[in-house]
């Protein structure tokens, strides 16, 4: 082994920082291994308008403010910063560019394999999130498609689509907000793919602060409350190819950890005005054009997959039997999920940000437990035992 740590959290995401914050009160030293180049890398790949959908009050990690020059609802940029001052703040060891490729037992700790050699861990906590690789569907004639095919987390602006003819599929928050993007920067014509209609929510202060209290309350009640709100806010959009969803707000959360489409009223001022339109589900493309559900084609130049991503989690840790059949953890919120392995960032809520702290400060006291009886246990439990450097790395 090169070397041997108490903890080592995987991600140096907010849930990642968070985590490693915490365990640092507790006098826990913790390494934390991050594949992109910077704290919060995947912030930095983000498109240039992207704000949280919850405002700065509901977006802070514990012992750390957003700076002023944050806007309402923080942007891109205010978020890096904030990360960045977060890591700084709380002296973590973010080590990037060390990419985990698998984490295996060893005796009574893990040895995590990484891009830049194993290291060794009693604990393990994993905050790579849900948005680790992008996914963009096996449509029929994908690879034939002579347009643009990119997913949404390689656009950043619209300037490369002035004047083109623009098809986002996929009416989660991400695929909305770029559609409003190309719609008011330059792009001629954009329409929206929607299979499924989503729940949508307006972005405001207090409704981050309603979701949070609507999500602990029975699900059927939260859901009239929430469409009420949204009949209040937006009115019937049927009309305009956004019917009110048969499966409410937080029904859908509970059941498939589906969070809503949370947008600004100009987006709905473009739908009405029909700046972007609505159209069916994606179901094959060919040569020059795009089959919709229904058997209409059209001829799109470009195409944009707000279409998700998946966790990744399979390879790294699919072998330990902590994930479920959709390769999602099994125990999350930072419980432990095997001995000395917990998962942070990975619950689908409104205002997750703000949470990831009540996440962190979970794993944390879990770990400083287990610690602090391991150094009365004979030898110095609680460390992987082929390390012979794991007793000095935390003394018993």
């Amino acid at each position: 082994m090169t070397d041997t740590h108490p903890a080592i959290v995987v991600g140096a995401g907010p849930a990642g920082l968070a985590a490693a914050a915490e365990l640092g009160r507790r006098r826990i030293p913790a390494v934390v291994v991050e594949r992109g180049d910077a704290v919060g890398a995947s912030w930095h790949g983000r498109y240039d308008r992207l704000r949280l959908n919850s405002s700065r009050g509901f977006s802070e990690l514990p012992g750390a403010r957003f700076g002023r020059a944050a806007t309402a609802f923080p942007g891109r940029d205010d978020v890096i910063r904030y990360l960045d001052g977060y890591a700084e703040r709380h002296e973590l060891d973010v080590r990037v560019r060390t990419a985990v490729e698998r984490i295996d037992r060893d005796g009574d700790g893990y040895v995590v394999r990484t891009s830049a050699g194993d290291v060794a861990a009693a604990h393990v906590v994993m905050a790579t999130g849900h948005l680790r690789d992008a996914v963009v569907p096996a449509w029929p004639g994908r690879e034939r498609f002579g347009g643009t095919l990119v997913h949404a987390s390689a656009y950043r602006n619209p300037e490369p689509y002035a004047g083109a003819d623009v098809l986002v599929v996929g009416a989660g928050c991400t695929g909305m907000e770029i559609a409003y993007d190309l719609a008011t920067g330059g792009a001629a014509r954009v329409r929206l793919a929607v299979r499924t209609p989503p729940n949508i929510l307006v972005r405001s202060a207090p409704g981050a602060g309603l979701a949070r209290v609507l999500a602990k309350v029975p699900a059927a009640r939260a859901d009239a409350i929430a469409r009420k709100v949204r009949l209040k806010e937006l009115g019937d959009l049927t009309a305009y190819g956004l019917p009110m969803p048969e499966e409410g707000v937080f029904s859908r959360l509970h059941r498939l950890g589906v969070t809503p489409a949370i947008v600004d009223r100009e987006w709905i001022d473009a739908i009405r005005d029909r700046r972007v339109t609505v159209v069916a589900a994606v179901e094959a493309l060919d040569e020059t054009g795009v089959l919709l559900a229904g058997g209409e084609r059209i001829e799109p130049d470009a195409v944009v997959a707000a279409t998700g991503y998946r966790s990744g989690l399979e390879p790294l840790v699919g072998h330990l039997g902590v994930l479920d059949d959709h390769g999602e953890p099994r125990v999350l919120l930072g419980e432990e999920a095997a001995p000395g392995l917990r998962f942070v960032g990975f619950f689908p809520r409104p205002a997750m940000l703000g949470l990831f702290g009540a996440e962190g400060r979970t794993a944390a006291k879990g770990i400083a437990a287990q610690l602090r009886a391991s150094r009365h246990a004979p030898g110095c439990g609680g460390l992987p035992s082929s390390s012979s450097n794991a007793c000095r790395a935390y003394p018993c």
